[in-house]
């Protein structure tokens, strides 16, 4: 391998989020393709350390906070002179573009956007520089990407950029070694033969995935049928959650078991997945359960869904932050399940190979 085609990616830490699946699939697909790897990380740390895969060299910068990163990583740049640098989300981005900035590097840079930022905005408050520095930095960078049209068309909106400036390339999703994880046994219960119906759903417990209002909608539903809800994740929200569950009764039939490694193999045994997010910019998990056969619910929120389930053929949509529509939608796919093959198909789609062809295209 030569060392011409070296190339880096960077991320704050390895916590248990949608782009850090995305950064480790993509080095996962990249290795086959006769790729030399670095994985930079502000801090090596987090829940999905372990699964980046052997072959990768990993960098920990040691810095804590991606800010604090930046002359580490600059000095990374000059010393190892990457053909390209892959970075992930707004803050990092701007770290990454500093960076190379500071380094003076040659380096292709290729910063990924997976928020819509005009919906995401408020969570952004802390932060009311983060939009301007966006507009002002992000055209020094190589290639800016969305990770779906929708948030391609939003960033190129709400930044000020002419149409197209955003390149959309939707997330490496789906590989054998997911479909692989998906059919190993769940030691649970509750997905032995006989038991109720499994609604599923997976994210961090923050005001974005909105798991409040699928509680509530659970709550309604659980009136009019016997079912269960399980939620895998963390968050600074699980008080806030657990609070609505006990406040409602159904303390019995929701469980939030916290972060899992193998969330696929439960959305497998599932009977329907839920996403009930305020906003997004790929949702990882939708694809990720339709790919292992689930039938799937959806808020029609910014952005994603409706591309993912082409306006609704591939499962249902049900506006934001509506808990009865939702729990109508949650009773009626229990009662007519989505096409198992079709929506097995529609998952597929979002492959680890076509988004590896995409990047390093961008990249070398």
């Amino acid at each position: 391998m030569s060392e011409e085609r070296r190339i880096a990616f960077f991320l704050p830490t390895l916590a248990g989020g949608g782009a850090e699946r995305v950064a480790l699939n993509l080095l996962k697909g990249m290795l086959e393709r006769d790729v030399l790897l670095d994985f930079v990380l502000a801090d090596a740390e987090g829940p999905y350390l372990d699964q980046v895969p052997q072959g990768v060299r990993l960098i920990d910068l040691g810095t804590g906070r991606v800010t604090k990163a930046i002359p580490a990583l600059a000095k990374y740049l000059k010393e190892t002179k990457p053909v390209g640098l892959l970075s992930h989300m707004n803050h990092t981005n701007i770290a990454a573009i500093l960076a190379k900035e500071l380094a003076r590097s040659k380096t292709k840079l290729v910063v990924v956007e997976h928020d819509t930022l005009s919906a995401a905005k408020s969570e952004l408050r802390r932060s009311q520089l983060l939009p301007p520095m966006m507009k002002w930095l992000y055209p020094r960078a190589n290639t800016i990407v969305g990770v779906s049209q929708g948030v391609s068309e939003d960033l190129d909106t709400e930044l000020g950029f002419k149409p197209g400036t955003v390149k959309t390339v939707y997330n490496p999703v789906i590989d054998p070694d997911l479909i692989a994880k998906a059919k190993i046994p769940v030691e649970h219960p509750w997905f032995e033969a006989g038991n109720p119906p499994v609604f599923l759903a997976v994210g961090r417990f923050t005001p974005q995935k909105d798991f409040l209002n699928l509680i509530q909608a659970f709550g309604i539903l659980r009136k009019q049928k016997n079912a269960r809800l399980m939620i895998l994740g963390e968050g600074d929200m699980r008080g806030e959650l657990e609070a609505e569950i006990e406040k409602l009764g159904i303390g019995a039939d929701v469980s939030l078991p916290g972060f899992v490694s193998n969330p696929y193999a439960y959305m497998y045994n599932s009977s329907a997945f839920v996403l009930s997010s305020r906003w997004e910019g790929l949702p990882t998990v939708l694809i990720e359960a339709m790919a292992c056969g689930c039938s799937v619910v959806a808020t029609d929120c910014p952005s994603g869904p409706q591309e993912i389930l082409a306006g609704g053929k591939y499962g249902m949509l049900v506006p934001i932050e509506n808990a009865p529509a939702l729990a109508d939608a949650m009773i009626k796919i229990l009662d007519s399940p989505i096409d198992q093959t079709a929506s097995i198909n529609r998952g597929m789609y979002f492959s680890t190979d076509r988004a590896v062809t995409a990047y390093l295209d961008l990249l070398t």
